[in-house]
């Protein structure tokens, strides 16, 4: 029976493509804002493009964080893609501002420490073993980017021997940055998979076959 994904639409990402990626993977996807449709759904994504602050000003109008975290008290996935995986951290830092996110990791999603910026184009990455989300993908295989803030420490640590450890990827553009979580329901990648070709279409297949 196929998965039923909702879009978030909080006014930020590119939801259209989003929309069609995921179908290619066999969903039946809706784009919606509607609180209850979100919360029920197999699988939640959460697009985002832009300011980080802009992102949570949209996400907490259509009470979207409400939606991320009772999904998330009750084990239901929620993928966060871009700016979608940014809002997910505790606290964004842009043009010296500091706007408070989510707050579902602890950390700083801060300006990328790089010559270049922003980063954009495609980039590898360095999945950990025992990855669900890039299972099935070569070490070289290329995502794309297009970003010039990151998450470039993680902070979360697990003492509990009874809980998993988050599984958190990472990729290199002056420095080294976050570039996916896969932390119990919670995923997110800093990259583009809905723009990242046969690439992100696996990625994305990988996660529907998890709801």
């Amino acid at each position: 029976m196929a998965k039923n994904v909702v879009v978030l639409d909080y006014g930020s990402g590119n939801l259209r493509s989003a929309q069609r990626a995921v179908e290619r993977t066999g969903a039946n996807v809706t784009v919606t804002s509607d609180f209850q449709t979100a919360l029920d759904a197999d699988g939640l994504l959460v697009p985002g493009v832009g300011a980080f602050e802009a992102c949570m000003r949209g996400l907490k109008a259509v009470r979207g964080d409400v939606i991320i975290g009772r999904r998330l008290a009750g084990g239901r996935p929620v993928l966060g893609i871009c700016v979608g995986m940014q809002i997910l951290f505790e606290r964004g830092v842009e043009h010296g501002v500091e706007s408070a996110g989510c707050d579902e990791w602890p950390g700083t999603v801060e300006p990328l420490d790089a010559p270049i910026v922003p980063h954009m184009g495609w980039n590898t990455v360095d999945a950990p073993e025992g990855s669900r989300l890039f299972a099935g993908l070569d070490a070289d295989t290329r995502f794309y980017f297009v970003h010039s803030y990151g998450v470039r420490h993680w902070e979360l640590q697990v003492t509990n021997d009874n809980i998993a450890a988050p599984l958190v990827t990472w990729a290199t553009h002056g420095q080294p940055f976050v570039a996916a979580v896969e932390n119990g329901p919670l995923w997110a990648t800093q990259f583009h998979p809905e723009k990242s070709g046969d690439a992100g279409a696996a990625l994305l297949t990988n996660w529907v076959n998890t709801l």
